[in-house]
């Protein structure tokens, strides 16, 4: 994560797609929190619920044994949603690229690419285990 930004929420939640109900209600409260312009909410509510379910469908391979770790932190005009899988990580400057018209009818593969065109900005760390996406607050 960038320098500057002080955590203000952390949530721990099970490998399942039935944690993104609370994963929502994080990001509801947080974007309330912080005045988030609620022209980027949707923004971020997609962003990071696609982290999220790429957290627990690719990275911890759907294992009930595993969580994903999520961290909300704010600086003055931006915040972040850093989001972690416990699983083997991934070569995240090998994506392929989802607008190629070999891969325009593939059904998945969008996610990062989704997320690099709603955020700020995104960051990969720990081996491709963890993903910072910075937004804006205004």
């Amino acid at each position: 994560m960038k320098d500057g930004y002080v955590e203000i929420e952390s949530l721990k939640v099970p490998s399942s797609f039935e944690s993104i109900n609370k994963v929502e209600v994080l990001i509801d409260a947080v974007c309330s929190r912080l005045s988030v312009n609620e022209d980027y909410y949707g923004n971020v509510l997609i962003a990071v619920t696609e982290a999220v379910n790429n957290a627990i469908q690719h990275g911890n391979k759907g294992s009930a044994d595993l969580s994903v770790d999520l961290f909300v932190s704010d600086k003055e005009t931006d915040f972040c949603f850093q989001v972690k899988d416990y699983g083997d990580g991934f070569d995240y400057k090998k994506l392929p690229d989802p607008t190629a018209p070999e891969n325009i009818e593939q059904e998945n593969g969008r996610g990062i690419y989704l997320m690099r065109s709603l955020a700020e900005g995104v960051e990969f760390g720990n081996g491709g285990r963890s993903v910072s996406i910075y937004f804006s607050k205004k």
